[in-house]
């Protein structure tokens, strides 16, 4: 699955999210995730408003987004699936 971040510069929130993503305790997806900087990017940032978004972050993995620093649906989005044990 993609993970964007779409970022704003001097934003703790998405500072805490991209320090999430790269621990290796959690996340670990150092260099595996794209990060989009709103302010560089006006068609961006109006995909984000089409989501109906004012704030950063915003984070989209699949069909799934949301904006802040939510460390229970960054789990939720980089945590593999328990695979079911034969019988």
């Amino acid at each position: 699955m993609i993970i964007t971040l779409y970022t704003q510069p001097a934003c703790s929130q998405c500072n805490m999210t991209k320090k999430w993503l790269d621990d290796p305790e959690r996340g670990n997806l150092k260099g595996q995730y794209q990060i989009i900087d709103l302010s560089e990017s006006p068609e961006d940032l109006a995909k984000v408003k089409e989501l109906g978004y004012l704030s950063a972050p915003v984070v989209v993995a699949g069909d799934k987004h949301w904006y802040g620093f939510r460390p229970d649906l960054l789990a939720e989005v980089t945590t593999p699936p328990a695979q079911e044990v034969a019988a």
